[in-house]
Parts: structure tokens; C-alpha cells; sequence
């Protein structure tokens, strides 16, 4: 009964993840729809950055992005708890990472303008793509967006259990060497930046190469076995389907080495950049007042 309510909790965890993911891709396909429309339609007809509608939007898009440093220090201070959990500050902060750079993207009309202006507005632009990129980062090394962080040593326990479920292959000699040297290749070292595209592009290869191994050994087996005639469609089915998930399971340690590198290297040099555009947004603001 136990394992019953343990497997039901960890699906609905799960489901619960995964409607999670799809309102944040349903949130950023509505962004780019805005960003889309803001380009194509004149906006400086019923937008001016220096009054009405306009003004206001360049208000709340720089207020919202000011805002965006109470989750890291909401994180940081358990003090501050009275303001509601850290889950509860990352989806916010998700929301305000967008939501703010697309409000001064209305303010501004998406246009240049004065020198400071551009400035402003290069440096929103480049922590905000920072900002989507530590996204992809993080979702690469949690169980979804709000999930929790996954472990290299939870990984290897994947790869080591589908290993020690490699039944489907003990028919076929030589196969399981194969499917080992596979892992390997998919699981080379290379630079972290590329490291996710080639584990994917190995994988992909290796998967397709292996596929054709099994199928010509089963056809050869089949030849000295009676049940392999008799099954060789179905035993050809589930020894894919084994090499298929050992093969995602190298890929996925290897793109979560390299993701979680890229992650602590991204967080390191995106603190600086929101800082950057912080003072070039303050120096912005007493610009477009004084002058």
C-alpha cells in the first residue's frame, strides 16, 4: 500500500512539473507573440517615452526589474521569510525577467534613441538573454522548472540500474561490449559549451548504429535459434528499446556535467551584469530628469 501511495505521490509530482513547464512555455510563446507585434506595429503612434502610457511603462518595466534582485536576496536571508517562500520568489522572478524588459521595450518603442538610452537598453537586452539562458541552465539540472536539483550520483544510479537489467541483450554475444563502447563515446570529454550538442549528436549516432547491430544480430541468431525465429520482431523491439534508454541515460549524465558547469559559470557572471544595468538604468533615469 505503501509503494502504491509513494508511486501515485511521485506522478502527481511529476504531472505537477509538467504543467508547470508548459505554462513557462506558454508564457514565453505570449512574450515573443508581444515582441513580435511591438516591432510590426507603430507604437510611437500611441506610445511617447516621455509622457503618458509610455512614461508609465518605462516606470514599471524598471521597477520590475529592480524587483528582480528581492529573489536572490530572499534566498540568501531566511529573514525575510514573512515575504513568502523561495519558490514563491522564483516564479516571480521568472515572470518579472520577462514581463519588465518587454515594458521597456514598449516604453522605448523599440527604437534607439539618446546615447544613455542605448546603453540602457543594450544592457537590458543582454541581461535579459543572460536571463533566459540561466533558465534553459537550470531546467537542465532540475526536475523541471520548479523542481527539485538532480544529482550526478541520482543519474549514475539510472545508468547502473538499466545495466544490471540487460537480460534483453545476453542472447546476442559481443552486443553488450557494443553498447558499453557506445556509452563511452557518448560520455567523451569535450568543451562544456558544446558538450550538450555533441552527447545529443552521439547519441543520436550511436542509437541508429546500434539499431542496425541488433537487427542483423537477431537475423543471425534466429538462423541457430527456434525461439528467435519465432520472436526475433519482438525480442528485436525490446533489446532497441534497452540499447535506446542506456544510451539516453550516458547522454543525460553527460549533458548534466556540462550543464551544471556552464550553470555555476553563468551565475558567477550574471550577478555582475544586473548590477551594470541597475547603475546604467539609474544613470538613465536622472539623464532623461535633469537634462
Amino acid at each position: 500500500m505503501a509503494a502504491v501511495i509513494e508511486i501515485a505521490a511521485e506522478s502527481t509530482a511529476a504531472e505537477s512539473q509538467r504543467s508547470g513547464m508548459r505554462s513557462s512555455h506558454i508564457g514565453l510563446w505570449l512574450a515573443l507573440a508581444a515582441v513580435i507585434a511591438g516591432y510590426v506595429v507603430p507604437t510611437d503612434l500611441y506610445l511617447t517615452p516621455q509622457d503618458g502610457y509610455g512614461y508609465m511603462l518605462g516606470i514599471v518595466g524598471g521597477s520590475m526589474m529592480l524587483a528582480l534582485l528581492i529573489y536572490p536576496l530572499r534566498k540568501r536571508m531566511p529573514s525575510l521569510a514573512f515575504i513568502g517562500s523561495v519558490k514563491l520568489w522564483f516564479r516571480i522572478h521568472m515572470v518579472l525577467g520577462i514581463v519588465g524588459p518587454l515594458a521597456i521595450l514598449y516604453h522605448s518603442n523599440f527604437s534607439l534613441g539618446a546615447t544613455n538610452s542605448n546603453v540602457a537598453l543594450v544592457c537590458m537586452l543582454i541581461v535579459s538573454s543572460s536571463g533566459l539562458v540561466g533558465r534553459y541552465l537550470y531546467t537542465r539540472i532540475h526536475h523541471g522548472l520548479y523542481g527539485r536539483q538532480a544529482t550526478l550520483r541520482e543519474l549514475a544510479g539510472d545508468v547502473e540500474s538499466l545495466r544490471q537489467h540487460s537480460g534483453a541483450l545476453k542472447m546476442l554475444p559481443g552486443l553488450m561490449n557494443e553498447v558499453e563502447l557506445a556509452e563511452q563515446h557518448i560520455a567523451a570529454p569535450a568543451t562544456m559549451v558544446i558538450r550538450p550538442l555533441l552527447a545529443a549528436l552521439r547519441q543520436q549516432s550511436e542509437t541508429r548504429r546500434l539499431t542496425r547491430l541488433v537487427r542483423n544480430a537477431v537475423a543471425m541468431a534466429a538462423t541457430r535459434s527456434q525461439v528467435l525465429r519465432e520472436q526475433g520482431e519482438r525480442f528485436t523491439r525490446v533489446a532497441n528499446g534497452y540499447v535506446g534508454s542506456r544510451l539516453m541515460a550516458a547522454r543525460r549524465v553527460a549533458e548534466f556535467e556540462a550543464s551544471e558547469r556552464l550553470f555555476a559559470a553563468w551565475h558567477v557572471l550574471h550577478l555582475p551584469l544586473f548590477f551594470i544595468l541597475v547603475i546604467v538604468g539609474i544613470v538613465h533615469v536622472i539623464a532623461v530628469h535633469v537634462y
